[in-house]
């Protein structure tokens, strides 16, 4: 499941073909299921004795990549990126465009060509251009038109001890956990939200949590990993094999300490291992969902991820497990939270 997650195109803006799948997947299991105009999927679970909380759950959908803004006299195509990309890993990356899935390669005026201050400067995005093989701006016309979504060509892969690569494991992660335990049963009411747009702004998490004013939120993510070579312990964000992590507070919001005890409370019951995020850096659809409407309860377990935002993300199996394993236990326990939020273990 989380292969083809990772495979499916949905850069922020264009996630319609994921929220096609996904509905097709929660159908079985769901007892309502709406997609609103911005195209969140919002998907209803009647607990066994319902409750007075209402409670939701947010995964995004979108993932970062490029929309296409110009095609040049040659037949290359001008972009703009969608979400956060680090110009240094763009030359001579692989993209797929459009619908039909266009071949492109990220590509700059060859070394030897270029002048001694661009030989000696990082290149930057704005010199760079997708090749798709056309022989003039007339036959790229034929393939691809402005506005049209690029993303990562990249495929999932098993590699290493217990690891995996692959595009848009944020948050294709988070997807593929709320897949999983929406196919349980829960004692509370509980809505499984799929949200668009994240990478540009946490703007479809706005619309949704808006819309449900709910009392709780836990938001599954992605998250970086930082325990490569060059970066001091300290520094290392989270790291592969500790387990999901957990945040205290990041650029967009600050979790709620009542949420976060009571994840730890049931990662200890469970025997599942888990880690906090060690730096204040990023942000994700909690920084929406928590100050919407009356305020919502929010919380965040994230998946730790090498080289986020790139074509290759690396995460580890293992850690996928204890993810799924450590929501879906707090989902079976939201009964012991109670309108104040005291934990009542």
């Amino acid at each position: 499941m989380l292969k083809t997650l990772t495979e499916i195109n949905a850069v922020s803006g264009d996630e319609d073909l994921l929220a096609e799948f996904i509905v097709k997947n929660i159908k079985p299991y769901a007892t309502d299921i709406k997609i609103d105009t911005m195209g969140n999927v919002i998907a209803f679970k009647k607990g066994r004795k319902g409750g007075k909380l209402t409670h939701m759950l947010a995964a995004h959908m979108d993932e970062v990549g490029f929309i296409i803004t110009k095609i040049t006299e040659n037949g290359f195509l001008k972009f703009e990126e969608v979400g956060g990309i680090s110009d240094q890993i763009l030359l001579t990356q692989r993209v797929e465009i459009g619908e039909n899935k266009v071949k492109g390669i990220l590509g700059v005026k060859a070394v030897h060509l270029q002048s001694k201050d661009e030989r000696e400067s990082l290149i930057k995005k704005k010199n760079m251009y997708i090749d798709i093989g056309a022989k003039d701006k007339a036959d790229a016309e034929k393939r691809v038109k402005i506005g049209d979504y690029a993303t990562f060509c990249s495929k999932y892969t098993e590699f290493g001890t217990d690891k995996i690569k692959a595009k848009a494991l944020d948050d294709r992660v988070g997807v593929y956990t709320l897949l999983e335990l929406i196919k349980d049963e829960y004692d509370e009411d509980i809505y499984f939200c799929f949200t668009v747009q994240e990478e540009v702004g946490l703007r479809g998490a706005k619309i949704v949590s808006h819309r449900l004013n709910a009392d709780t939120c836990l938001v599954l993510e992605g998250t970086n990993a930082a325990d490569v070579d060059g970066v001091p312990k300290h520094k290392q964000v989270t790291v592969l094999g500790d387990g999901p992590a957990l945040s205290i507070m990041d650029r967009a919001s600050i979790s709620n300490k009542k949420y976060n005890e009571f994840i730890e409370i049931t990662a200890k019951n469970e025997g599942l291992k888990y880690q906090y995020k060690k730096t204040v850096m990023g942000g994700n659809d909690a920084g929406s969902v928590s100050t919407a409407s009356d305020g919502c309860a929010t919380a965040v377990i994230s998946l730790p991820t090498r080289y986020i935002h790139s074509p290759i993300s690396v995460a580890k199996k293992s850690d996928i497990a204890d993810m799924v394993k450590l929501a879906r236990g707090v989902l079976k326990n939201l009964h012991k939270f109670d309108l104040d939020m005291k934990v009542r273990f």
